[in-house]
């Protein structure tokens, strides 16, 4: 039996906002006499908005009003009431993440429709979801073990990320993007020029300073230099412009927002998503300051820029719509009936990101296991010096474990954990083997008043968030909802 449910997909980002609707076919796979097991089967896009301006107060606020009033207006274009949705996603990417109050906007745009996942998408977060919405992440599928990389290079910053067998291994961020400059009403002078291309600038001697005359020989010459900048980050090194400058690694240092790509690595092909990727695909700009900022030089500096020649360039699914298309779907699943729950009353909880580990990371009698999995908690950090939002850590696990196993695995755990929970009193454990009561009971006796929530029979995602229902079944069951953020057509 199938059904069919309604998705819209909301991106607020540092220049464009846009809404998406799909239409999600979901079916139970189960046998008649088995646990029902729902599954995407289909997914279609029936309308895209308008992809316009993200409406600011000033440089730091968000209009939350003019916001609304947008998202309103494309339900009315789209033929749909809030009723009518049955879930979604909003996520706020970019620098508009670090507007100081898009925290109230997400709360404003939430009470649109049902179950949203609502998210503030940090840098590393953001570069693993356009990676996948870019199609980069399935694409890497088709090349098992050689690593595929997406630069996603919108208003504000360029977020980067590696996959390898359809899995991130890395991400960094840059900021670079096509509104880090604007030009005033006029379009004869600069109107904002980000503190960082003004001292760009100044090491290119280049006069790039608000009221400053525009000069677009000098504009080239800037996003050259971002170009090689762009792809110094990537480990592309030659003879090409920019390449042999001693200062290129100062440059990059510059324009690094939290961290570089921790490990260089081959790369056996490149995607561009983005508002800046168009221009790098082909698209002509005809007037280089069509947007009124400098999107287009800079994505035809990419396409120019003889390092990016050395790495095959791949065409995405989706450049400017990679985060939104298609965002937000549910799957239903229930959790196996061998789970802990050590304070049932912390249930139901909402949206809670996962953190999937893969086999390679418990490869080796999970030799590498606590070092990966604390290196990725970092994406999930709300802030430099502060601790993480609540998350669920999925992994396969290993089948059948003897006691001595159990308790490896739990100490591995906890040593990867261990930033995590000097700062959270909850712990949830996603496996897809048969053993979340031996591990939950092990992480129990080891956190004392801690709320351990261990669940198995799920499989999840990095991208994915859950919610976990009260137990069911006499409680020897949670009902678990998987909520992929579905990308792709």
């Amino acid at each position: 039996m199938t059904e069919s449910l309604i998705s819209v997909g909301i991106d607020l980002g540092t220049t464009t906002t846009q809404v998406i609707f799909s239409r999600i076919t979901v079916e139970n796979i189960a046998g008649a006499a088995s646990v029902p097991r729902i599954q995407i089967i289909d997914k279609s896009i029936i309308y895209e908005g308008a992809i316009r301006f993200t409406p600011l107060l000033d440089p730091t606020v968000i209009d939350a009003e003019a916001v609304l009033t947008i998202v309103q207006d494309e339900y009315r274009q789209a033929g749909f009431l809030p009723a009518d949705v049955s879930a979604g996603a909003v996520i706020i990417t970019g620098e508009t993440a670090r507007k100081e109050n898009s925290q109230a906007v997400l709360r404003t745009l939430s009470g649109l429709a049902g179950d949203f996942v609502v998210a503030t998408a940090g840098s590393d977060l953001e570069s693993i979801l356009a990676g996948r919405g870019a199609g980069t992440a399935e694409m890497s599928k088709t090349t098992p073990g050689r690593a595929l990389a997406n630069l996603d290079i919108g208003g504000g910053t360029t977020n980067t990320a590696v996959f390898l067998d359809g899995q991130p291994l890395d991400t960094s961020c840059l900021d670079i993007g096509g509104r880090q400059i604007a030009l005033d009403p006029s379009g004869k002078r600069y109107g904002r020029v980000s503190p960082k291309y003004a001292e760009l600038g100044r090491r290119l001697g280049l006069r790039l300073e608000e009221k400053a005359p525009v000069v677009l020989d000098d504009l080239k010459i800037l996003c050259a230099r971002l170009a090689a900048v762009m792809a110094k980050s990537l480990g592309l090194n030659g003879e090409g412009e920019g390449a042999s400058d001693a200062r290129l690694d100062e440059d990059l240092e510059l324009m690094i927002t939290a961290h570089p790509l921790k490990k260089i690595r081959p790369l056996h092909g490149l995607t561009f998503s983005g508002g800046v990727a168009d221009f790098i695909y082909g698209r002509p700009a005809t007037d280089p300051f069509l947007y009124g900022d400098i999107g287009p030089i800079l994505g035809q500096a990419v396409a120019n820029c003889p390092l990016f020649g050395q790495t095959p360039i791949l065409t995405p699914q989706e450049t400017i719509r990679a985060t939104v298309v298609g965002a937000g779907s549910n799957s239903l699943e229930l959790s196996g009936s061998t789970i802990t729950l050590t304070r049932p009353d912390v249930l139901p909880l909402k949206n809670v990101p996962i953190l999937k580990l893969t086999e390679e990371d418990e490869a080796d009698d999970y030799k590498h296991f606590s070092s990966r999995l604390a290196e990725r908690i970092g994406w999930f950090k709300e802030g430099e010096d502060e601790g993480c939002q609540t998350l669920a850590v999925a992994f396969k696990g290993p089948k059948n474990p003897g006691y001595d196993d159990v308790l490896r695995l739990r100490d591995h755990l906890l040593n990867g954990l261990d930033h995590y929970l000097a700062h959270n009193e909850t712990l949830i454990i996603v496996l897809e083997e048969d053993l979340a009561k031996s591990l939950g009971q092990a992480l129990k006796n080891s956190l004392p008043g801690r709320n351990v929530v261990s669940l198995d029979g799920v499989q999840v995602e990095n991208g994915d968030y859950i919610d976990i229902g009260v137990p069911v079944v006499s409680g020897r069951v949670v009902p678990v909802v998987v909520k992929t953020l579905v990308f792709g057509r």
